[in-house]
């Protein structure tokens, strides 16, 4: 392979032990001086070393393309598979590469062969994207098409309280279609009608836990189809262990937590369901056939050999898994990692309170790994009449937020409005600390108060 000039942080020695976790490890990302990152939920963010590689995986596929594209790369593939795989509790062959998780997401919900009669079932806290798409099967113009329902959810709720939500909504889905079987189940001879839910293990905004697991368990139960959108599982959850937790298809971003280069997802679907994913998206030369060969020749599922190449694509992200696994393993491993995240989430959520004089969403915790949420110092609209958090305060509110973190204060978060009240999300990484929860908070309330300087009808709103 060729040879890089690689600046500090680029490497590492695997036999010294790292950095104390905190700014002592920024040194191995490239962030700007004085940027505060605490949106690494968003974007994710890969380690200098990672980089380093997955250049040199770049610069390998431009100095031989027809060599890298027919040969070089597979093997890499494979060992890539085989580490996630390996990470997740599942089967090698159960586990292929796409570039994000709206994509594997997409990817499922448009194999399922649907018919007059099915249902599919999302929430209000769904990512939009891939709400979208759940509307989208029942918008679309050929037929037959599934009937989009969402169940409404309002945060903070225990684990109890949305398992419970859940089986209220379905138990009402059924009631309004009494003449309706839902009996084809994965694996099923195809009898009846589908129920399919797409479920968050880890919602996106506001950034609370799911008791993913759980709600699997009574979709088996009960006959209905369990997609899960765990696109910030990876990376942030340990143990997720799939072949335990048997969900019908679970998809998750590599890129946000595990330290991969974007775009990169993995894709989970059990050798029970792989009939069901016919098509990889694009449609692959290997398509057509229960067994395909490999581009090695070698005998794989079908689903393996469309995902190994459904088009030429930037292969260095699907690639850079394995080292982003050696990093993480050098840092500790996934529990060291993840205890130091989210005991940071919890601690810097309370401190961001503190600062802002308000209050985290999750006062439990059952909902926190590593990402918290605090409620922003703005009136909270609760009078139940015509709100002034309209379309136009939102938009500019939004927009305000947004442009003087980024550009006045040099600092990263996610913004959200729920339940009545503007929140922020955090995410705590290695590379933080509390002093960066507490220039946030600094900068959030300073935001805060220029805004409700700049809408007068703020000071109106009943608190």
């Amino acid at each position: 392979m060729a040879t890089l000039t690689l600046s500090e942080g680029s490497t590492y020695d695997p036999s010294v032990p790292p950095p104390a976790f905190g700014h002592a490890l920024k040194k191995y990302w490239a962030f700007d001086e004085g940027y505060v990152n605490l949106n690494n939920g968003a974007y994710g963010s890969q380690p200098l070393p990672v980089f380093a590689e997955s250049q040199k995986i770049q610069l390998l596929s431009e100095q031989a393309p027809d060599e890298f594209h027919r040969r070089l790369y597979l093997p890499l593939l494979d060992e890539a598979r085989a580490n996630v795989a390996k990470l997740l509790g599942a089967k090698v062959d159960e586990v292929v590469f796409v570039t994000n998780t709206s994509h594997g997401v997409g990817t499922v919900l448009r194999n399922i062969e649907w018919r007059e009669g099915d249902v599919i079932l999302g929430a209000s806290i769904t990512y939009q994207a891939v709400a979208n798409g759940i509307r989208y099967l029942g918008d679309r113009s050929e037929q037959p098409r599934p009937q989009p329902y969402f169940v409404e959810l309002r945060l903070p709720m225990t684990h109890q309280e949305l398992i419970d939500a859940f089986r209220a909504k379905i138990r009402e889905i059924k009631q309004l279609h009494p003449e309706t079987e839902f009996t084809y189940t994965p694996g099923s001879e195809g009898q009846g009608n589908r129920f399919v839910v797409v479920i968050d293990a880890i919602v996106s905004l506001p950034g609370v836990a799911l008791p993913w697991k759980r709600l699997v368990k009574m979709c088996a139960e009960d006959g209905l189809w369990s997609v899960i959108d765990a696109a910030h599982s990876i990376g942030q959850e340990v143990n997720i262990n799939l072949s335990e937790a048997r969900p019908d298809f679970w998809i998750s971003n590599c890129h946000k937590w595990l330290y991969t280069k974007r775009s990169c997802a993995v894709l989970y679907v059990p050798e029970r369901n792989q009939h069901i994913i016919k098509s990889s998206i694009p449609t692959a030369h290997a398509y057509g056939s229960a067994t395909a060969t490999s581009r090695e020749g070698k005998p794989v599922p079908s689903f393996v050999a469309q995902h190994e190449w459904s088009a030429t694509v930037d292969f260095s992200p699907f690639l850079s898994t394995t080292h982003a696994l050696k990093f993480r393993e050098w840092l500790g491993g996934e529990a060291k990692i993840n205890s130091y995240c989210h005991d940071l989430a919890v601690r810097g959520g309370t401190r961001l309170a503190d600062i802002l004089g308000t209050k985290v969403l999750d006062e439990s915790g059952e909902l926190t790994l590593n990402m918290t949420n605090v409620m922003l110092p703005l009136p909270v609209d609760v009078t139940g009449k015509p709100s002034v958090y309209n379309a136009q305060n939102m938009a500019t509110i939004q927009a305000t937020v947004q442009q003087k973190q980024l550009f006045e204060w040099n600092v990263a978060a996610s913004l959200l409005f729920h339940a009545g009240a503007w929140w922020v999300r955090a995410s705590a990484q290695v590379w933080t600390e509390i002093s960066d929860f507490e220039y946030l908070g600094k900068a959030l309330a300073q935001i805060c108060e220029e805004i409700i300087e700049d809408i007068p009808e703020l000071k109106k709103v009943d608190a």
